[in-house]
């Protein structure tokens, strides 16, 4: 399956969700699965959304 490349501003037309790197690096975080490291960043990205609409 081939996949096209993307330059310069086309890059931001992407949403990425934020995980802090402390998650991936810190050694008192070792034992959480990867898949409780994404439900975080989800959970922190729906709790920035909820801020922003008050």
């Amino acid at each position: 399956m081939p996949f096209d490349y993307y330059y310069g501003a086309q890059s931001e037309s992407f949403a990425f969700y934020r995980i802090p790197r402390i998650l991936v690096t810190g050694q008192e975080f070792r034992c959480l699965s990867t898949d409780a490291k994404l439900l975080y960043g989800l959970m922190l990205d729906r709790m920035g959304l909820s801020m922003r609409n008050g």
